[in-house]
């Protein structure tokens, strides 16, 4: 993503669509909504692996719990993935500096 976009927020438009935030500089009001965001969103992938570890050692899990784990985890790895890829695009470019 080029920096001229905007911070990649944590969070998507009601039909799936990524938020861009423009011209705040990371010190406004809404930098600090997405930073806490994240913060919420990396802490929840942490407490779902504690539990994906807790139930893919119990073989007494059925199919339907393991398909709702898969699904949480996939909606968790895309909101880890979408942090990682802002958090990304706002670190210094080693090239132009």
């Amino acid at each position: 993503m080029a920096h001229d976009q905007g911070r990649l927020l944590p969070w998507v438009t009601g039909d799936g669509q990524p938020c861009f935030l423009v011209a705040e500089n990371g010190q406004g009001y809404l930098s600090r909504v997405a930073d806490d965001m994240e913060r919420v969103q990396l802490g929840m992938a942490v407490e779902l692996l504690g539990h994906a570890d807790d139930m893919l050692g119990d073989y007494g899990a059925t199919a339907a719990q393991l398909r709702y784990l898969g699904r949480r985890m996939a909606e968790s790895l895309r909101d880890v993935h979408r942090i990682a890829v802002s958090r990304g695009a706002r670190m210094a470019d080693p090239v132009l500096d």
